[in-house]
């Protein structure tokens, strides 16, 4: 127990706790916003070229990570935004946004279209369709997306690193930090509270799915 004493008295692991939760919460809250509306055009609309639109949203998927932390330095450098939260939560909402979008996508597919349809008929428009019809029948989906991306900004490391420094530091680089000059044996708590917290997370999604396909 002396190591978890350490761990929440220390001023260095602990900032780099609440760093990373602000930052997997920002992020997870943007990332919706942007997430769930574009994967209810992509599915919904018929515009030309929207594969291609689908296929970009989804590069960062597909790319190495490696790669993306090389070039976001690259760019970043140039518009200030090293060492920033605001660098680190624009990264990681372009990790997470396809994510949350291939969940609401399958959500979409086992939603019932003909209620958007009667709803249209009755006169209702295109936002109060989407956030009284549509919506309603996404919350598992988007709930699930949602942990989902909560969990990678958590535990994400490799573009962090590239991104960070001693004033916006996640948990995941100060741990791979303390792995490569110091060794401490904090480590041993802060992997294992990492384990116990992804644990659940996971559960939640499982739970969440399950009462996807229990609702379709």
């Amino acid at each position: 127990l002396a190591l978890y004493h350490q761990f929440f008295t220390d001023p260095a692991w602990w900032g780099s706790t609440v760093q990373s939760l602000f930052v997997a919460l920002v992020t997870t809250l943007a990332a919706l916003v942007l997430a769930v509306p574009a994967a209810y055009a992509l599915a919904r609309s018929r515009l030309p070229g929207r594969g291609v639109l689908r296929g970009l949203f989804m590069m960062p998927m597909l790319v190495p990570v490696i790669v993306l932390g090389l070039g976001l330095y690259l760019q970043f450098s140039n518009w200030g935004l090293l060492d920033t939260t605001a660098g680190i939560v624009l990264a990681h909402i372009m990790l997470t946004t396809p994510y949350i979008m291939v969940s609401v996508m399958s959500g979409l597919n086992h939603s019932d279209v003909a209620l958007e349809t009667v709803a249209s008929i009755m006169g209702a428009s295109r936002p109060v369709i989407f956030f009284r019809v549509v919506l309603p029948q996404l919350k598992a989906a988007i709930a699930v997306g949602a942990l989902f991306a909560f969990l990678m900004s958590l535990d994400e490391v490799v573009v962090a690193y590239f991104l960070t420094g001693t004033d916006s530091m996640t948990l995941p680089v100060k741990m791979y930090s303390s792995i490569r000059w110091e060794l401490t044996p904090v480590l041993a708590a802060v992997s294992t509270l990492l384990t116990v917290l992804s644990l659940l997370i996971a559960l939640w999604v499982i739970a969440m799915q399950g009462k996807t396909e229990a609702l379709t």
